[in-house]
């Protein structure tokens, strides 16, 4: 069998053979990327609206997108309070020691 031949299709066997198709979702245009990009710049609504595309009815691509950019921020915000803990206390410690 060469490269371009296809191998014979095994039917009952799920999950083999090239013939079964997979549902796709809906390609997202440029113009729906860009309006997108353009509420994500504007403060406090881009956080709502990553939730609402995250968890809302839509397509699955910008669902999942924002899921992960959300889990992103979260694991970026949770750095951000361990460093400001530890400068938090090591303000403090060095503000104890003077007195």
């Amino acid at each position: 069998m060469d490269q371009f031949q296809k191998p014979p299709v095994h039917s009952g066997v799920p999950g083999y053979g090239y013939d079964q198709q997979q549902p796709m979702s809906p390609v997202i245009t440029v113009k729906e990327w860009m309006i997108t990009t353009l509420i994500l710049l504007i403060p406090i609504v881009n956080i709502v609206m990553m939730f609402v595309w995250a968890f809302g009815e839509g397509n699955p691509t910008k669902k999942n997108y924002f899921k992960a950019s959300l889990i992103w921020a979260a694991i970026v915000l949770v750095i951000y309070a361990i460093i400001a803990i530890i400068l938090i206390a090591a303000a403090a410690s060095s503000a104890m020691s003077n007195y």
